[in-house]
């Protein structure tokens, strides 16, 4: 049914948890994974008209994101290689996640979106503004949204 599979993360334990999760969803469907981490786009400091020799070049930006990414879709890879699945990750970057989410699945062919979500509901969902709910609603594919069940109490 899913032939490519885009699997988000932003390096913070919800995601990592989704991940694996699609990564397993990803198995059973047989498909390939690819994983996605969207960096903020560089910023130039605006309040002084000296860039501090203590603030990162753009190329430095570039490099430690890139890093991160590969580290937050370490683990992505590490399972999906494991599970025998052709796999491949990638870092973009982006101001608005959520529409690099789309713009990657368009450009990579993916079948499916795969992302998490708190499981916020109500002024908590409204006031935090969900990357998830941005891309349901700016992509006419598929998304699996994958909830995080808390316990009562927790």
């Amino acid at each position: 049914m899913y032939r490519k599979i885009l699997i988000t993360t932003d390096g913070s334990a919800v995601s990592q948890h989704t991940a694996c999760a699609g990564v397993q969803f990803a198995k059973q469907m047989g498909a390939e994974v690819l994983a996605l981490f969207v960096a903020p786009d560089y910023q130039y400091p605006v309040y002084v008209e000296i860039i501090p020799p203590s603030y990162p070049s753009e190329e430095d930006y570039i490099d430690q994101m890139r890093r991160m990414g590969e580290q937050y879709m370490g683990s992505i890879m590490r399972s999906a290689a494991q599970a025998g699945l052709k796999h491949s990750c990638l870092t973009a970057f982006s101001d608005a996640a959520a529409l690099k989410i789309v713009d990657v699945a368009e450009e990579q062919q993916c079948d499916l979106i795969f992302m998490g979500s708190h499981g916020r509901s109500g002024w908590g969902q409204l006031l935090l503004g969900s990357v998830t709910n941005k891309v349901l609603s700016q992509t006419t594919r598929p998304v699996l949204v994958h909830r995080l069940i808390r316990e009562p109490g927790t």
